[in-house]
């Protein structure tokens, strides 16, 4: 196979996977659209009682306690750090707001040289999505209630902030009946971690032993779809996935779409877990103790209002505190980044948080070698130029193989035209009689296979990096380029490899092409030209940087076959 054959089937395989995509987009379940426009009009997401999970106890559960309900006052508490800007409602204790203060929600210009931060939780309606915790009680006789999310706690202030100089910042949140039982929530925040630890601690000043469980949820809704058809398909964001996820020790990694929440829902008992819901670059991660057994589930709150609430939720394991006695539940929430190289140190299998899909294979390798890179580097568009360069160095020799094989069949055009006057329309004598004459000069077809074999799929590996990796998010090069992951704003980057395409065509032989053939190599470089115009710019980077340096090899194999066939013909 000949270096345009190549190029024909990189474009067939490209264009069968953007075909894909496309499908994918279109065609697969999406959450339910609102049932009622009056269902709109209700305001407000609620947090309704029925999202208060059960004690898992034999006996009855609770109610709510009687502080829980929603006219109850309650006041949001705000906590920073230097990574973290965390807004706390008293009511339920509950992570309501939270500010990523390293990533800005839009790239840094010269108009805005200091864009909002990444807000991840968010209690505005239309990005509904918190983190919520509490006590289920089991019901006795004269048993004190515990606080779920919807009770109101006091706070000593309204404004907690990391001084300088100070690694760790508490936060105490309490509540108390009149029975004796109090419960104190602490938030514990560190410099330069987004892992924030939460204790329950149960001081029963009651007659009466309290028995129940801890439990911690995600809620949010499906966040709308507003993209143009432009953006759904350049934007990363269109093509991340968005949901529900959890892992297992056993079953290792699950997710769980928003659309499948109601037909596949999850309702199961694992020790050394942990349940998360996930965005693009970002998610939020209840973390408990790894050896404690939590029950989880996921299900639908007001799933017959406009915008319904999707929950996971984790309960541990019953708990009993005797008068006079206390005891402390302990867990831990991740709100931040998918950093990959950190998060299996935070819980084992986090890392998996950064989901590449059917390419985890090619691509986790292609990160951590980027990641390499870059840090000798600097920069990831250089990083991903040192990559090439190193791909290149690795196919050294098949890549010579393919361009030696090209350059022959070149000089083997002549020769080909005069068995088509042979043989005329008899195509199979016409095959036969070439590849006699390939043979008999050492020239083989089949030599430009192997090399796209392995460029392609390391292709498709670092699509799914540039778009799944938060590192690369914003990532500037130089010059007019400012985000990597974002496609060329100029189509610079795609006008240089129609250029670099044409060179290698002209230095490609045509032997044995076909009219069909030949007319479409000369619609190729528009085909490329639309197609990565819409790729993110680091990809295109790649693809520009290899056509080049494999023009550049093809070139000068060529010049070497030209000099070695003058020599021989002047011995």
């Amino acid at each position: 196979m000949n270096q345009t054959r190549t190029f024909l089937i990189f474009a067939l395989l490209a264009v069968a996977y953007l075909l894909w995509m496309a499908w994918e987009k279109d065609y697969a379940p999406q959450p339910a659209p609102a049932a009622v426009a009056s269902a709109a009009s209700s305001g407000a997401v609620p947090s309704a009682e029925s999202s208060v999970p059960g004690a898992t106890a034999s006996s009855t559960p609770s109610a709510p306690p009687s502080g829980s309900t929603t006219n109850a006052p309650a006041q949001l508490i705000t906590i920073s750090t230097d990574v973290l800007r965390l807004t706390i409602d008293t009511r339920g204790g509950s992570v309501v707001r939270s500010e990523l203060m390293h990533y800005p929600s839009e790239p840094r210009t010269k108009k805005d040289p200091d864009p909002a931060p990444v807000r991840l939780l968010d209690d505005e309606q239309a990005h509904f999505f918190i983190a919520q915790n509490g006590l289920t009680t089991v019901q006795n006789a004269n048993s004190p209630v515990a606080p779920t999310h919807l009770s109101v706690f006091q706070s000593a202030q309204t404004n907690y902030a990391l001084a300088e100089g100070q690694d760790e910042l508490k936060v105490d949140l309490t509540w108390q009946d009149a029975s004796g039982l109090k419960v104190t929530k602490t938030y514990v925040l560190k410099r330069g971690s987004y892992t924030v630890t939460l204790d329950q601690k149960i001081d029963n000043g009651a007659s009466v032993a309290w028995q129940g469980n801890a439990y911690e949820q995600l809620q949010r809704i499906a966040p709308p779809n507003n993209r143009t058809w432009y953006q759904n398909y350049t934007d990363p964001a269109a093509h991340s996935f968005l949901g529900a996820a959890w892992y297992s020790p056993q079953d290792k990694y699950e997710t769980l779409p928003f659309a499948d929440f109601q037909k596949k829902p999850l309702n199961r008992a694992i020790t050394g877990g942990w349940a998360e819901m996930l965005q693009h670059y970002f998610f939020v991660a209840w973390i408990p103790p790894t050896q404690e057994q939590n029950t989880y589930s996921t299900s639908i709150v007001n799933p017959d209002t406009a915008q319904p609430l999707y929950l996971i939720r984790a309960v541990g394991p019953s708990l009993s505190v005797a008068p006079g006695q206390s005891a402390t539940s302990s867990t831990r929430l991740y709100i931040g980044p998918k950093l990959q190289g950190t998060l299996d140190q935070i819980a084992p299998g986090l890392e998996l948080s950064t989901n590449y899909g059917w390419l985890t294979v090619i691509a986790q390798p292609l990160h951590w070698l980027l990641s390499k890179l870059h840090a000798i580097s600097g920069n990831w568009g250089v990083a991903i130029i040192l990559l090439v360069l190193l791909l290149k160095a690795a196919l050294w020799k098949l890549t010579a193989a393919q361009f030696r094989s090209g350059a022959r069949m070149r000089k083997l055009q002549p020769r080909v035209a005069a068995l088509k006057e042979r043989y005329g329309d008899d195509k199979m004598k016409m095959q036969q009689a070439m590849m006699e004459l390939y043979k008999k000069e050492k020239v083989n077809p089949m030599a430009g296979c192997l090399p796209i074999l392995v460029t392609f799929p390391v292709f498709l590996g670092l699509y799914r990096v540039l778009m799944e990796s938060v590192e690369l998010r914003q990532a500037p090069f130089f010059g007019w380029i400012h985000d990597l992951s974002a496609p060329d704003p100029f189509f610079v980057l795609p006008a240089i490899y129609v250029a670099v395409m044409m060179a290698t065509q002209w230095l490609t032989p045509t032997t044995g092409m076909d009219p069909a053939q030949a007319k479409m190599m000369k619609v190729m470089p528009i085909l490329f030209a639309v197609m990565f115009a819409f790729f993110p710019a680091g990809l295109v980077l790649y693809w520009v940087i290899n056509g080049a340096t494999s023009l550049a090899q093809q070139w000068f194999i060529t010049r070497q076959v030209d000099r070695a066939d003058h020599k021989a013909k002047a011995a």
